[in-house]
């Protein structure tokens, strides 16, 4: 059967495996196979290669199933969509016989899955959590892995998408040492977190108490505590920032533009902004240009440095990035 697989150098194999095993995105469905010095390693279904090295070059090869474990696929008929964060495996099904169906098969699969749960809601409120059927097991909180990053989390508390790994990698990678990184929407920390472990002095805040707890939890567990600060809160209610940040990231689409103001008071004289938005693909760029502009002129000459497409986010809609370079004239 045709399989995604990573292909890689043998003697880098072992590497690329163990990669691979600690980011919970090897499949032991199939078996890695071996050719003409090329090693073929294959991947979980639900597993986005992309976010744990971009450098990974993933192929389609048929490769042998494994005889010695149980897949959902072997007891279902078909190849269930799911998606994984550590022991918690989401579905998102419509109807809840076939949602109950595909978590009874993962349960009862080698799949490692503690917990399976399916979308009750989308998100909502000003928390941005959303309503979860659990449909087998009982412990919704869990730790994810992502680029080399732990993430302690409980998914009925906080908003965490594991789709955004390679954004948050792209942003982060821009981040450099000694440089003061402010978060106003930090959640769990995912973009605090390895932007402290990069060397930067970071502040996160968010208005949901739970998700600030799960951020200094994973600052200790990434050994980044002192170079965090995380703040409870609005983040407009917040002070001592003023012309401290170096770089902002204002993740929270849909709303990012109410927040500007705030975010050219806490702009150093030179500053990158990582603004998120969600508008029509008729003009994706414009309004967040716009509203940018007026919020931080004619106190910063302001600079597009990158106009980026994060996904489809509905038909018709996109999830994008605007990099802003703010400079005080």
């Amino acid at each position: 059967m045709s399989v995604r697989c990573v292909r890689t150098a043998r003697e880098d194999g072992e590497e690329v495996r163990q990669l691979l095993v600690e980011a919970d995105a090897l499949s032991g469905e199939y078996e890695i196979e071996v050719v003409d010095g090329e090693i073929y390693i294959p991947l979980d279904p639900a597993a986005d290669p992309r976010s744990i090295d971009p450098e990974l070059e993933v192929v389609e090869r048929d490769l042998p199933r494994r005889e010695a474990q149980t897949f959902p696929a072997d007891i279902l008929g078909f190849e269930p969509s799911y998606e994984r964060l550590g022991d918690v495996v989401i579905v998102a099904e419509d109807d809840d016989e076939r949602a109950q169906t595909i978590a009874d098969a993962i349960l009862a699969s080698d799949v490692r899955a503690e917990t399976v749960v399916n979308r009750a809601s989308p998100i909502e409120g000003e928390l941005r959590v959303r309503q979860w059927d659990v449909l087998g097991g009982d412990d919704t909180e869990t730790v994810h892995r992502e680029y080399g990053c732990e993430f302690e989390l409980d998914i009925t508390e906080v908003y965490f998408s594991p789709r955004l790994a390679t954004e948050r990698h792209r942003v982060i990678e821009q981040v450099e040492s000694g440089e003061r990184f402010f978060d106003m929407f930090a959640g769990v920390g995912p973009f605090v977190v390895p932007a402290a472990k990069r060397g930067a002095e970071c502040v996160g805040v968010d208005l949901n108490e739970a998700a600030i707890e799960y951020l200094r939890r994973n600052a200790e567990r990434n050994g980044v505590t002192d170079r965090v600060t995380a703040i409870c809160g609005d983040v407009r209610d917040v002070t001592g920032y003023d012309g401290w940040a170096d770089r902002i990231v204002m993740n929270l689409p849909h709303r990012a533009d109410e927040f500007l103001d705030t975010a050219i008071e806490l702009a150093s004289d030179d500053c990158r902004l990582h603004y998120y938005d969600i508008q029509p693909d008729s003009d994706p760029f414009g309004p967040g240009e716009a509203a940018i502009c007026d919020a931080a002129e004619p106190e910063y000459a302001v600079e597009i440095e990158t106009r980026h497409e994060v996904r489809s986010y509905a038909p018709h809609e996109l999830n994008l990035c605007l990099d802003a370079r703010l400079r005080r004239r």
